[in-house]
């Protein structure tokens, strides 16, 4: 399964999302690996198996070996942070002060650019919904030479491939 598919499957009530899915594939705000990344890491973040193949097919060859290790490191790892960092932002007193005590190296050493490891988990925490982690990768993306376009195209990819999750978990499969 490629794009192509998942945006044929896409029923007509959805078609906002086929023209979005496939004018982000081709935009030219990110270079290559942040954009295929990016695209990994929001198809494995909106845990949808369908969404999933179809996206590693169309963009897991355009990335290094390391570089799809690191964008399906940043989706396992935001998949953690997220709900921690978003519970102790929520809650507030005590736990904001209390160390995490979770294992998180692969953020301090993921393999490929940190930058495009930050806008990797940017997207992914975005999906999530853990402002605390948006701040926190926006602002290392921005510090790391990002633009706000680079930024908002990582977060438009995010949006419309959950958006395509959702559209097909409620389709049935031909």
């Amino acid at each position: 399964m490629s794009i192509e598919a998942l945006k044929e499957r896409l029923p007509d009530y959805a078609k906002d999302l086929r023209l979005n899915l496939g004018s982000l594939a081709s935009d030219i705000t990110l270079n290559e690996q942040q954009l295929a990344g990016t695209f990994v890491a929001t198809a494995i973040a909106s845990r949808n198996e369908e969404v999933t193949k179809a996206i590693i097919a169309e963009f897991g060859a355009k990335l290094s070996p390391e570089a799809l290790d690191a964008a399906k490191a940043a989706a396992a790892i935001m998949g953690m942070n997220n709900i921690y960092y978003r519970f102790t932002h929520m809650v507030g007193g005590d736990y904001t002060q209390m160390p995490a005590k979770l294992r998180m190296s692969v953020i301090a050493r993921p393999g490929v650019d940190k930058v495009d490891f930050e806008l990797w988990s940017l997207a992914v925490s975005a999906i999530n919904g853990c402002e605390m982690c948006v701040k926190s990768h926006e602002h290392a993306v921005r510090e790391g030479g990002l633009s706000s376009e680079q930024v908002q195209t990582s977060v438009r990819i995010a949006a419309t491939i959950h958006g395509v999750a959702v559209t097909l978990q409620a389709e049935p499969a031909a």
